[in-house]
């Protein structure tokens, strides 16, 4: 059975446990490549943001999933329409995934833009309330057909010593805007820090996710993929 995207609304239980599948289905993909991706981080000479949008496009790939023929666009590395499959029911998903390198003193955060995400940004920002709305919709209707919005993202953490040395990989699921009661209901309760923007000088609004306070909130959100051979545990 189809469920309508639209009724998740009426239904949040059911909409957190479609991005802890798609959560899972992205930090498999990532383990199982986790060796590649350490060797590649450490041999290409690429620019280490170039070298995760790769790492990411090519784990996903090789890992395989479902596809609906619909094209998705968005500043994101990579884009899938497709079925989400449960015991109980099916739901046609617009999955975002985005990658990030940084150096591991920067570990905790990912910095976003607004066109990344469909929660509002309810922070305190130079003592002041910001609400500044995700462009991207809850519901992604194309062609009269809904598709519920996913955006996880992958963070890369390396260090630096004459070439790159990946340490870890984050990975985490951005609440849909839909949860923004149970994640970011005001100013003060948030999940975001001030990002790497100056508004006086008039650059695009820009904002960082804690991993720290995400996962406060629900573990399983926020997971750590270390490198070989130390083992991986899901967080629930």
């Amino acid at each position: 059975m189809l469920i309508n995207p639209k009724d998740l609304l009426h239904d949040l239980d059911r909409l957190e446990e479609i991005e802890k599948a798609s959560l899972r289905l992205v930090t498999q993909a990532i383990l199982e490549y986790r060796d590649t991706a350490q060797e590649i981080f450490r041999e290409e000479g690429d620019l280490v943001a170039d070298i995760g949008e790769d790492i990411t496009r090519e784990a996903l790939d090789r890992m395989g999933m479902s596809k609906i023929d619909q094209r998705l666009f968005g500043k994101m590395d990579y884009k899938r329409a497709r079925y989400l499959f449960h015991p109980e029911y099916a739901i046609k998903q617009a999955l975002f995934v985005d990658s990030k390198a940084e150096k591991v003193s920067g570990q905790g955060t990912a910095t976003l833009q607004t066109s990344q995400f469909s929660m509002t940004v309810r922070q305190i920002r130079a003592q002041q309330e910001v609400d500044a709305k995700g462009k991207l919709p809850v519901v992604l209707t194309i062609r009269g057909e809904d598709f519920i919005t996913t955006t996880i993202f992958v963070k890369y953490n390396y260090d630096e010593n004459g070439s790159h040395k990946l340490i870890n990989v984050t990975v985490a699921a951005v609440p849909n805007g839909m949860l923004q009661a149970r994640y970011n209901p005001d100013n003060r309760d948030t999940i975001w820090i001030a990002g790497r923007n100056a508004p006086t000088l008039g650059e695009e609004f820009r904002v960082r996710l804690s991993f720290a306070r995400l996962k406060q909130k629900v573990h399983w959100r926020v997971q750590n993929i270390p490198m070989p051979p130390h083992e991986f545990h899901w967080d629930s």
